[in-house]
């Protein structure tokens, strides 16, 4: 369960304020996964960032009774200066796992080769993307945080990332957010609305993507 209480977030440029979360009550149910849906710049990545805990809220507090995720696929916090091999090593340290378990799965899930005992800064976008999206599946969380995430790579390699993911969501809950309605059918059960820096939540994911396309002003989404 996430639970966000008084949730409130508000950014300040040049002397304009925009409020991203309006003093937000709502609650996440536990094993449930749930489409985050709202239009370009309503604060999505904002509110996951908050639920985990990469930002601050303005004011408020998000309580949780499970762990949650980083947002998944998220290469931002790698050190550069250290190989893929110390990077994982450092996360699995941080969060508990069994190092020896998690090293083998990275390596062999994100087929680096032997880049994966050189520094980040020799790798190319899609190398980070690829040890970034299977460390993120390496680390078991009760509630998984997906923003706009998409596999990498060759066919193959996209079929194994997604055959990982959705065994994943099988066993944990989701807050996703994606620009593809048919993806969020497919992953969630319900949805949440992000509009005006209110949040609706809806149990059912149908009425959460017509509550979303009436409000960007359009018809049935297919």
């Amino acid at each position: 369960m996430i639970h966000l209480q008084n949730l409130t977030k508000v950014y300040r440029l040049n002397g304009k304020k925009k409020v991203v979360a309006d003093d937000i009550t709502a609650t996440f149910p536990t094993g449930m996964s749930v489409a985050l849906l709202g239009r370009n710049g309503a604060g999505k990545s904002s509110l996951l960032r908050m639920i985990s805990g990469a930002m601050l809220p303005t004011s408020g507090r998000i309580l949780s009774t499970g762990t949650i995720s980083w947002p998944v696929g998220f290469a931002g916090s790698f050190n550069s200066e250290l190989t893929g091999e110390q990077n994982c090593r450092f996360v699995a340290r941080l969060y508990g796992v069994n190092t020896d378990e998690l090293l083998h799965f990275v390596e062999d899930f994100a087929e680096l080769g032997d880049h994966f005992r050189l520094p980040i800064r020799t790798y190319s976008s899609g190398m980070r993307s690829r040890l970034a999206f299977g460390l993120s599946m390496a680390v078991p969380f009760d509630t998984y945080l997906v923003d706009e995430v998409s596999a990498v790579g060759d066919a193959a390699f996209k079929a194994k990332s997604n055959q990982v993911f959705h065994d994943r969501m099988s066993r944990a809950g989701a807050i996703v957010v994606a620009h593809q309605m048919g993806t969020l059918r497919q992953l969630c059960q319900a949805g949440a609305v992000l509009e005006g820096g209110k949040l609706t939540f809806y149990p059912d994911i149908d009425e959460a993507i017509a509550a979303h396309m009436a409000n960007m002003g359009q018809g049935k989404a297919g």
